[in-house]
């Protein structure tokens, strides 16, 4: 039987925004007719990722016409509200024109300064995940928390995007610290996120992300029970580029023992 959860009206236009992108992007899902061009960054846009942020605006902005936008695509406007809604319609654009499906549409809300509201959609996997400050963390209409798991040695850890950490200082340390692990897999993007929130790994260690890529996600592990930091143990903010996620009680060991500057 599925537990209840009382939903604020932000986060029921958020899953309503989510729904909405999640039919634009399906439709363009493996079209053999996508539309792909390169930003200035040579990173991949599509003609999908460009519709579902407008229609993301379009119901957030139709809900809230005073909150901030700021999405991945489209740019931003209102930042100095108290509200500002953080988009990126397709994590993992790559993925998408590739034609597999690890994709997600992240959606979040900062409110004065703080990020308080989370949702991960990933349609092509069929996974939809959410949290709210003190509402806990929700996938799929269930609740989720993270493991129990204490010691190293009996950890997963998944990474993805590790090409800075490999050119930097701590890539040595993190070498020791993937031979103390039970069990080392790179789920990548949104997936190990969901993951570690249901209790199915116990920490994710990332490089080369934006706040658009984890903001969403973050909320959701820190509601399921965790811990997520930048690899200097910082909290999440517009200039954070890296992630160490945990289910909290791994989070000191592996801050100390990857030691990232």
């Amino acid at each position: 039987m599925s537990a209840i959860q009382t939903r604020s009206e932000l986060l029921e236009a958020a899953l309503e925004a989510a729904a909405a992108a999640r039919e634009i992007i399906l439709r363009h899902y493996r079209s053999k007719s996508l539309e792909v061009s390169l930003k200035a960054d040579r990173s991949p846009v599509t003609e999908a990722d460009v519709a579902a942020e407008r229609v993301i605006h379009e119901v957030l902005k139709g809900r809230f016409p005073a909150h901030g936008f700021f999405g991945e695509e489209t740019g931003s406007h209102s930042m100095m509200a108290d509200h500002i809604w953080l988009v990126d319609p397709i994590d993992g654009t790559k993925s998408f024109v590739r034609g597999y499906p690890m994709f997600s549409t992240q959606i979040a809300l900062l409110e004065r300064g703080r990020l308080v509201l989370g949702v991960s959609c990933a349609p092509a996997y069929g996974q939809t995940c959410w949290a709210e400050r003190g509402g806990g963390a929700w996938l799929d209409g269930e609740p989720i928390k993270v493991s129990g798991v204490e010691a190293l040695g009996d950890a997963t850890l998944s990474t993805g995007n590790l090409r800075t950490l490999a050119l930097g200082p701590a890539w040595g340390r993190f070498g020791g610290v993937v031979g103390s692990v039970n069990r080392i897999r790179g789920y990548g993007d949104f997936l190990h996120y969901h993951l570690l929130a249901s209790g199915r790994i116990d920490a994710v260690v990332e490089s080369d992300v934006n706040i658009l890529d984890i903001a969403a996600l973050s909320v959701i592990v820190e509601e399921a029970g965790g811990h997520f930091t930048d690899l200097g143990g910082g909290s999440v903010g517009f200039d954070t580029t890296s992630v160490l996620a945990t289910n909290g009680r791994l989070h000191a060991g592996l801050l100390e023992a990857i030691r990232y500057a």
